[in-house]
């Protein structure tokens, strides 16, 4: 008896998308930040996570014009790993009263782990393109360093 092709195929494209996801970046809302009341800073975003439904992972693309940034912040419980695409950004990383500036251009990677403060300035004349990874996926809004105790 022969099979009905069309059927098998749609059973298997509907099972496959369940175990992955693939989207070009243009397909992905970009969403600017300066609309939401309690989302500082006031940039634009593609929350990629939001469109592959990621369960254990946060991950975003984040858009900077000259000059802009975002101000220097911990997490609790949440590491995050970033990646500069576009851009010259000026990087302030460490506990507070140990903060160190780095400069990272397209190519650079850099991790902030729990409780490390971090922050990054777009110092170039152009867009800046930085794409940011948080683990875990949890809502850990950003600690003020300086208020946070060495043990």
């Amino acid at each position: 008896m022969p099979v009905d092709c069309t059927l098998l195929t749609l059973v298997v494209v509907h099972y496959c998308s369940m175990e992955y996801e693939v989207v070009h970046t243009d397909d992905v809302p970009l969403t600017d930040l300066s609309e939401t009341d309690d989302v500082p800073p006031d940039l634009q975003i593609r929350a990629l996570d939001e469109v592959l439904d990621t369960d254990d992972v946060q991950l975003k693309l984040w858009y900077f014009e000259p000059g802009e940034e975002i101000q220097y912040h911990a997490h609790s419980e949440q590491e995050e790993i970033f990646y500069v695409l576009e851009g010259e950004f000026s990087l302030k990383l460490g506990r507070s009263g140990e903060e160190e500036f780095v400069e990272a251009d397209a190519g650079t990677f850099w991790i902030a782990k729990p409780e490390i403060g971090h922050g990054h300035r777009n110092v170039g004349d152009e867009q800046g393109v930085v794409l940011a990874i948080g683990a875990p996926a949890v809502d850990d809004p950003g600690l003020d360093p300086h208020g946070i105790d060495d043990e």
